[in-house]
């Protein structure tokens, strides 16, 4: 069964950084493309970050561009979203997503949508004060 189990998150000051894990288990890991995304309240869920199968690739947010790091470590079926110089715009529930078919490409940026993403984790609170 497949399974994507986020942690890492917490409260943490403006400026600071923070690293978020994806746990996968459940299906071939180093042949599918993960997501992460987030959803603050009362917003709809927006794309932050993706990484290729191969780890090869990575497209990001522009909002999150230059800040946050997304990379993979296949041995151990992890994926890694690395935050720094967070500021309170960063507050949601952040949420790790399989992408689509294995060994899937990105194309016309579709992997920004929540329809490319087949399986989700339950997410992961990331509070910035000011």
């Amino acid at each position: 069964q497949v399974q994507l189990v986020e942690s890492g998150g917490g409260l943490v000051q403006a400026g600071s950084s923070l690293r978020l894990s994806c746990a996968a288990s459940g299906f071939p890991f180093s042949t599918y493309t993960i997501g992460w995304f987030r959803q603050a309240p009362g917003k709809e869920r927006e794309f932050v970050a993706c990484i290729s199968w191969t780890g090869g690739s990575t497209r990001s947010a522009d909002s999150v561009k230059g800040r946050f790091t997304i990379s993979r470590d296949n041995g151990n079926n992890m994926v890694y979203l690395q935050m720094s110089s967070l500021t309170p715009e960063d507050t949601a529930v952040y949420y790790c997503a399989r992408k689509r078919t294995a060994f899937s490409a990105f194309r016309d940026l579709t992997y920004v949508s929540d329809a490319e993403y087949d399986y989700w984790g339950q997410g992961t609170q990331v509070t910035v004060s000011s």
